[in-house]
């Protein structure tokens, strides 16, 4: 039987500070990586992102019919506005663009809360969509990776209760014996989803989990486990309160998680090898082999474990483990995985079949197996990390995860996390077009595509994972933006989307080359997407915000570059 869950615990109260106002300060003042999350007081009357601070951003209170509020959680958030008016703010009160900033802020909050799932009484997470046009397939469950933005936005306003129940439920859902086929899976393998299971009859509610055995392709997800660890980490720092991961039953979970990942085999590499749709590709797409998305979140997750395991004998003999692995880790992905003009020259001079440990080209890459799209993307001044890397293979395609992830987590040097953001710059039209963001590029089309997804029509060319355009990554790139010094790029690209989320009723992607049209079978009111725009919105508010999905460099993994800077 699937796992009963009943026991909740107070959330802790912890003070309030106020946010500063980026818009009046000067970027170079500041180094984002540094910033802390200071505790916040639980207080679910007054909302984050309601305090308004660029005067370009004010909006006007009565462009929002009172009709509409659908809830006592959205009225408040009017009130907040208004007392914001009576401040002495009323000089930008006329801003179109501030009003329809506030308007889709208040409409996303509302249809936020809208998605919360119930269990027993308690908040234990969000549905992934709400589109009451489609069948709900798994659409109505709770996944760990579409809820983590959730989480974010409600520790941002200061509502960790929400996020803790989420925590504890999924771990005692790792506990729940996992048989696919009669093949039980790692102790450690985290759900990919979960649902409340409601028995009319004998009035019980039960969780039940989905571990691959229900997915597409029976894929089992390889990321939901770093996720958890990540988000354990978030909500630390956010509440300043370490009781919760400081239990037994977290410090379990987290070394079962490591266990399973970190375990010895055959492998010559550091990196995780993974199968097709064991992250949020979740589909497949050729990424099969050491995914970016995959390397960077169990990077990512193991720096914050570091910081979660307590100093006794068991926690002590994973650090070490832990240590050795980031080493190799940093280094194998910063030599093998980056790529820049110089790198890219340095691919196409290579010789083959080269023998021995003096062998230049390790991975017996073919120079005559680069695309012929990769020449003309890649700019004299900037640099990504390539989508995979495995024997004979280099996948050249960019995705927007992966690299935003890196520089989160500072597996991206310096250089190359501002590297990657000038690649943006250089390549917004190809990269964010005409809404934010493209989740790989380019797209897979004709032969490659029948061949590499197997003719997905779910997967054709520019559209879903093949090339479409997500908005929940606007958290993640505003977070990047923020750690490397330029809010603006990501003001920029939330301005873009808030034009049209809202009006598209918060799509899950949008298809074609620049973004335009709202994906074939996208879902409406997707969550994340919801999700992902209020995060982004409450960085630029308050950038300490981005503190609690961001690590600092880590000096001792930094391995001598020669041929990976981005630099002359």
């Amino acid at each position: 039987m699937p796992p009963v869950t009943t026991d909740q615990e107070d959330a802790t109260k912890t003070t309030d500070t106020k946010s500063e106002d980026l818009s009046q300060l000067k970027v170079e003042d500041f180094d984002f990586s540094k910033l802390e999350v200071k505790p916040r007081t639980l207080n679910m009357d007054r909302h984050r992102s309601c305090e308004v601070k660029a005067l370009s951003e004010l909006p006007v209170a009565t462009t929002i019919p009172r009709h509409s509020l659908r809830n006592l959680d959205t009225l408040r958030i009017v009130e907040n506005l208004e007392n914001a008016y009576s401040s002495g703010w009323r000089s930008g009160m006329n801003s179109p663009n501030g009003s329809l900033s506030s308007h889709v802020q208040i409409e996303a909050w509302e249809a936020l809360r809208q998605s919360l799932v119930f269990f027993r009484g308690q908040p234990v997470g969000t549905i992934a969509a709400m589109d009451p046009s489609e069948e709900a397939l798994n659409y109505n469950q709770v996944f760990v990776r579409d809820f983590f933005p959730s989480a974010l936005a409600f520790l941002m306003n200061r509502e960790p209760e929400i996020v803790k129940n989420f925590l504890m439920k999924t771990l005692r859902l790792q506990s729940w014996e996992k048989m696919i086929d009669r093949f039980q899976l790692g102790a450690g393998v985290m759900p990919a989803s979960f649902k409340v299971f409601q028995d009319p009859i004998q009035n019980t509610e039960t969780l039940i989990a989905d571990f691959g055995e229900s997915a597409i392709g029976r894929v089992a997800p390889v990321d939901s486990g770093f996720w958890w660890i990540i988000l354990l980490r978030a909500y630390t720092r956010s509440t300043g309160d370490s009781s919760l991961a400081d239990t037994s039953e977290c410090q379990q979970g987290i070394r079962l998680i490591l266990t399973l990942c970190l375990s010895e085999g055959f492998d010559t590499f550091p990196t995780l090898l993974c199968a097709d749709g064991c992250c949020m590709i979740d589909r497949r797409m050729g990424i099969y082999g050491y995914p970016i998305e995959i390397q960077v979140l169990f990077f990512m997750a193991l720096r914050c474990a570091l910081t979660l395991l307590k100093q006794d004998d068991k926690g002590k003999e994973f650090m070490e483990l832990i240590n050795k692995r980031l080493q190799a880790l940093s280094y194998h992905m910063r030599s093998y995985f980056w790529l820049d003009f110089r790198r890219l020259n340095d691919i196409y001079r290579y010789k083959t079949e080269e023998y021995s440990h003096t062998a230049v080209n390790k991975f017996n890459v073919m120079p005559d197996s680069l695309p012929d799209w990769v020449f003309d993307f890649m700019p004299n001044r900037g640099g990504y990390f390539i989508g995979n890397v495995s024997p004979a293979r280099m996948d050249f395609r960019w995705f927007c995860l992966g690299n935003c992830i890196a520089i989160l987590s500072s597996l991206a040097t310096p250089e190359q996390s501002n590297a990657i953001m000038d690649l943006l710059e250089e390549r917004w039209t190809e990269l964010v077009g005409e809404m934010p963001l493209k989740v790989c590029y380019p797209a897979l089309e004709t032969h490659e595509w029948r061949i590499i997804t197997g003719c997905d029509p779910k997967n054709t060319r520019w559209s879903y994972h093949n090339g479409g355009s997500w908005p929940v990554l606007l958290w993640v790139f505003t977070a990047a933006c923020i750690k490397t010094g330029r809010p603006q790029i990501a003001r920029r690209a939330i301005e873009l989307a808030e034009t049209r989320l809202l009006k598209d009723s918060w799509p899950e992607y949008y298809d074609g080359t620049l973004g335009r049209y709202i994906g074939k079978q996208a879902r409406r009111f997707q969550t994340w997407s919801i999700a992902g725009y209020l995060v982004a919105k409450m960085m630029l508010e308050d950038p300490s915000h981005s503190g609690m999905v961001t690590l600092e460099d880590a000096k001792q993994m930094k391995p001598a570059l020669s041929r990976s800077s981005s630099w002359s």
